[in-house]
C-alpha cells in the first residue's frame, strides 16, 4: 500500500469515528412513546426551507423511530404510504396540460407531479446524521409488514428506486478484508456469513490468513464500517467439486503464484434493507479484475454454489408421480426413494445410485425446469445466468453438512465466469430465456448407464457425471 494510501485511509477512520462519537454526544435524550405522533413532524419537515432546521428535525423523527415499538415503527410507515402519495389535484392538472400541449417542459412538469411526496420525506431524513443507515434499517422492518397493509408495496418501491440511485456502483468503495482488518468489520463478516457459517475466529482466520485466500467487499461512504456484500475467494490449481476440501482445516495451501483457478466460494448480502439493490454482478466482476492484475496466472474463474431450491423442488416432483417426474426411468424413481432415509449417503454402493439420478435431475431443474412465469427457479442460479455465467458441472456430496443436505441433497454447482462469453451469455438470458451449460451439463439430460461398481476400492463412477466417491465417503460409511 503506497504512503498516500495509507494516510488517507488512517485520515477516513479517524473522521468516521470523530463524526460518530459526535452524534453519540450530542443525540437527544429519549423518553419516546411506543407510538409516538410523527405527522406535525413530517409536515414540518417538508414545510421547512432552513438546512440546519430540516437536519435537526430529520435527526428528531429518526430518533424517534428507532426508540418506537414496532407498532409506532409501523404507523410511520403506513402514515407516509398512505397520506404522502402525489397531490392528486396537481397531478391531474400536469396531465390535463401535457395532454394540450405536450413537450418536454409539460413532460417534466408532470413526471414532477406524479412523484409521490414521501420521497421528498426520505430525501430529508437522509441529511441527517447517520440517516443512510437508519433508512436502510427502516426498509428492512417494512419488508417485514410489507404484506400486512396494500399501501405500504407502493412505499416499498418508492425506497427500492432511491436506494437504487443511492447505492450506485459509483459510491461503492472495494475493500479486500484480511486478518489485519479492524476487529468490527471482522465481527461483521461473522454475522452476515450467509452460505457456510463460520463458526468461531480461527474458522476465520482460516479463510483470511493463508496466502492462497481472497476475501472483497463493497462499502457505501455513509456505513463506513459495514459492508453490503462480500465474497470469499479460495485460489487453487484446478476447478474443486466440494466445499469440504475448500474449508478443511488440514488442507494443502496452493503458491498463488502457481494457482491456475479462483474459485467464488461464498456471497453474502449484509444489508436486508438493501434487498432488490444489485450488487453481487459488478462485485464479481470487479474482483475478477482485481485478480488478473495481481496474479495474471489465474486464467479460470468460478463458483462453487449451492442450489438451495433443489430439495424442496425434487420432493415436489416425485410426489407429482408421473406427470411431475416424466423424466426420470422407473428405475430411478425408485432410486430416489432411498432419500427418504436420512443416511443414504453413508453407504456407497446407495449413495453411487443415487447421486447419478440426483445429478440427472438437477441438470432438469436448472435447464429445463421453470417457473409460472417462465423463470429458472433456483435463485442463485439467476443471479450467476443473468450475470453471464455458464452452468459448468453438477457435484453430488458437494456439500456434505446438515444445511447442504437438507436444501439440496449435497448437490453443489460450479459456475464458469468465461470472459470471452459473458456478454454472450447474458444476451442468450436476457433476450431468450436460455440458461448457458457446458455439454457435460446438456449430456446429463439422456438416461446415464446404470453406475458401473468398481471392486477394491470403493469408487463408484457416475456415468456422464465422471465423478467418483472417494474412501473418505467409505470411512464415513464405517464409522
Amino acid at each position: 500500500m503506497s504512503t498516500s494510501g495509507f494516510f488517507s485511509d488512517l485520515l477516513e477512520t479517524i473522521r468516521s469515528r470523530g463524526r460518530g462519537l459526535i452524534e453519540r454526544r450530542s443525540a437527544p435524550a429519549l423518553s419516546a412513546p411506543s407510538r409516538p405522533d410523527f405527522a406535525p413532524l413530517v409536515e414540518a419537515l417538508l414545510s421547512g426551507r432552513g438546512e440546519a432546521s430540516g437536519i435537526a428535525l430529520a435527526r428528531r423523527i429518526l430518533d424517534l423511530w428507532r426508540n418506537a415499538g414496532d407498532e409506532g415503527k409501523a404507523d410511520f410507515l403506513l402514515l407516509l404510504a398512505r397520506a404522502y402519495g402525489p397531490h392528486i389535484a396537481r397531478l391531474d392538472a400536469a396531465i390535463e396540460e401535457y395532454r394540450h400541449n405536450p413537450g418536454p417542459t409539460t413532460m417534466a412538469d408532470l413526471q414532477s407531479a406524479a412523484e409521490p411526496r414521501r420521497q421528498e420525506v426520505l430525501r430529508r431524513l437522509n441529511l441527517a446524521p447517520g440517516g443512510t443507515a437508519l433508512l436502510v434499517e427502516m426498509r428492512a422492518f417494512l419488508l417485514k409488514i410489507r404484506s400486512q397493509d396494500p399501501t405500504l408495496p407502493a412505499l416499498d418501491s418508492d425506497f427500492e428506486h432511491l436506494f437504487s440511485s443511492w447505492f450506485n456502483r459509483g459510491f461503492l468503495v472495494l475493500r479486500r478484508i484480511d486478518w489485519s482488518t479492524p476487529a468490527n468489520v471482522l465481527e461483521r463478516i461473522i454475522r452476515y456469513e450467509a452460505v457456510h457459517q463460520i463458526h468461531d475466529w480461527d474458522d476465520l482466520r482460516r479463510r483470511l490468513a493463508p496466502a492462497d485466500r481472497r476475501l472483497y467487499a463493497f462499502f457505501h461512504p455513509q456505513l463506513v464500517d459495514d459492508p453490503l456484500i462480500f465474497v470469499e475467494v479460495a485460489l487453487t490449481g484446478a476447478i474443486p467439486g466440494d466445499i469440504q476440501g475448500v474449508l478443511a482445516e488440514q488442507r494443502e495451501q496452493t503458491d498463488p503464484t502457481r494457482a491456475t483457478t479462483a474459485v467464488f466460494y461464498s456471497i453474502s448480502n449484509c444489508q436486508e434493507g438493501l434487498r432488490g439493490i444489485s450488487f453481487g454482478n459488478f462485485l464479481i466482476k470487479q474482483v475478477v479484475e482485481e485478480l488478473r492484475r495481481e496474479l495474471p496466472n489465474v486464467t479460470n474463474f468460478v463458483t462453487l454454489s449451492p442450489v438451495p431450491g433443489f430439495a424442496r423442488w425434487l420432493a415436489a416432483t416425485r410426489a407429482a408421480a408421473d406427470e411431475g417426474a416424466a423424466f426420470l426411468s422407473e428405475g430411478e424413481k425408485t432410486t430416489l426413494a432411498a432419500l427418504d432415509r436420512p443416511d443414504w449417503y453413508l453407504n456407497g454402493e446407495t449413495a453411487a445410485a443415487v447421486n447419478a439420478a440426483l445429478a440427472r435431475a438437477c441438470a432438469h431443474y436448472m435447464l429445463k425446469a421453470r417457473t409460472r412465469d417462465g423463470r429458472v427457479i433456483d435463485p442463485v442460479a439467476r443471479f450467476h445466468l443473468g450475470n453471464g455465467a455458464r452452468l459448468e458441472r453438477i457435484n453430488p456430496l458437494g456439500d456434505r453438512s446438515a444445511n447442504g443436505l437438507r436444501q439440496s441433497f449435497g448437490v453443489m454447482v460450479n459456475y464458469l465466469y468465461d470472459l470471452d462469453d459473458i456478454e454472450a451469455n447474458h444476451e442468450a438470458w436476457a433476450t431468450r430465456g436460455e440458461a448457458v451449460a457446458s455439454p457435460a451439463v446438456h449430456a446429463l439430460l439422456r438416461p446415464l448407464p446404470e453406475p458401473e461398481v468398481a471392486s477394491g476400492g470403493g469408487r463408484f463412477r457416475l456415468g456422464n457425471l465422471g465423478w467418483s466417491l472417494g474412501e473418505s465417503l467409505e470411512k464415513e460409511a464405517q464409522s
